[in-house]
């Protein structure tokens, strides 16, 4: 059988859901993080801004990790969600040598985990 999921995802969290015929499990996985705010400014050398931008990266490859533990057995991803997140993922799926497995990028708002899984049953033909 083949492993299918999908999951939408941005900084804050992930959900991801996995379907087949008869089953349907969903899994969330928290970024525990604060929103990120970006400042201009014309500052050289390390500033405040900096150390916070370096600590939110650090932050987002650790998020990212535990969201490719998750996935890492899929056949096939789909891969949904409103901003850079889903991108950013997909380029660490393609450095880990999963890129293969994704079957398609999305751009979606929030949704709910049943719509979530609605959308994976529908782009796998799931019935």
């Amino acid at each position: 059988m083949k492993n299918e999921l999908g999951l939408w995802i941005d900084h804050k969290e992930a959900v991801i859901a996995f379907v087949s015929k008869d089953h349907e499990e969903i899994k969330r996985v928290e970024s525990d993080m604060e929103s990120h705010s970006r400042f201009s400014g014309g500052a050289s050398g390390t500033t405040e801004e900096d150390i916070r931008d370096r600590r939110f990266a650090n932050h987002l490859q650790k998020y990212y990790d535990e969201v490719i533990a998750s996935i890492r057995d899929a056949d096939s991803i789909l891969i949904m969600g409103p901003g850079e997140a889903k991108n950013e993922l997909k380029k660490r799926l393609e450095g880990v040598q999963l890129g293969g497995r994704i079957v398609g990028i999305e751009t979606s708002d929030k949704m709910t985990d049943r719509q979530v899984a609605a959308r994976v049953r529908e782009h796998f033909l799931i019935r």
